[in-house]
């Protein structure tokens, strides 16, 4: 089991990233660093942390600047020795317009790189355990979505890279968990107008989350019944994928 103390969260002022923080606020962390580019969200958030008499630092952070974010990670480091970075940060892609995909590409696999890269190597720096990278995809990540391309391809990289980082990264004690939450609400899932099918409150998906960090599971993927249908889409002949997938409906 682990012992998560002081905990970073990239996109923290809502969705997953704001319910995260809260549970552990709750659950009784030491130190919560919190980064969004809401200050009125951000916050809001950090405020009902502050409820739990738990330490809440916070920045008003674009995860696409690499430069700032590293810098960021290492300033957290130095206040209180990082157990458990999220990077989580991400948008929806909406109209896929040349600038929207560039834009989901650069918040939802380089934003998710630019946090896990400096935060690994604060991690290859101290030699304790229970250190753990959490990076956040998305069940839309299992297979390209037509619905949503450019945001289904960013989180299946991030799947990808988060997989291999596990192994990867095993031998020097640090863990790396990957989450594939379903629909959960959101201010992407407030935007969306298709059907959204076992959709999920964020306090919910949180707690999921952080049980599955504790027992260290290297994908968390929820809800079942949404995990085993992409799982089984995205291992269906390519004829009959495309079938299937070129019939869903828009997401948004």
């Amino acid at each position: 089991m682990q012992n998560f103390q002081n905990i970073l969260i990239t996109g923290a002022s809502s969705g997953i990233g704001e319910a995260l923080a809260v549970h552990y606020a709750c659950a009784g962390a030491k130190n919560l660093f919190l980064c969004g580019r809401s200050a009125e969200r951000l916050e809001a958030v950090a405020a009902e942390c502050r409820k739990y008499q738990t330490n809440v630092y916070t920045k008003i952070l674009d995860v696409t600047d690499r430069d700032a974010t590293k810098e960021w990670l290492e300033e957290c480091e130095n206040i209180a020795p990082l157990n458990l970075v999220f990077a989580n940060a991400g948008v929806a892609t909406l109209r896929e317009t040349d600038e929207n995909i560039y834009n989901t590409f650069n918040t939802n696999l380089f934003g998710v790189l630019n946090t896990a890269l400096p935060a690994i190597e604060i991690f290859k720096r101290r030699r304790d355990t229970g250190k753990t990278l959490a990076l956040t995809s998305s069940i839309a990540g299992y297979h390209g979505l037509m619905t949503c391309p450019s945001y289904s391809a960013s989180k299946a990289a991030v799947k990808a890279w988060g997989e291999a980082q596990r192994l990867a990264l095993k031998p020097l004690n640090i863990n790396v968990s990957v989450i594939c939450p379903g629909f959960v609400r959101s201010r992407i899932t407030d935007q969306n107008t298709c059907p959204m099918p076992f959709f999920m409150e964020a306090p919910q998906a949180a707690k999921i989350i952080a049980d599955r960090l504790e027992k260290n599971v290297g994908l968390i993927a929820f809800p079942w019944p949404m995990r085993l249908a992409s799982w089984f889409g995205s291992i269906l002949p390519s004829w009959l994928s495309e079938f299937i997938y070129s019939r869903l409906p828009y997401k948004v």
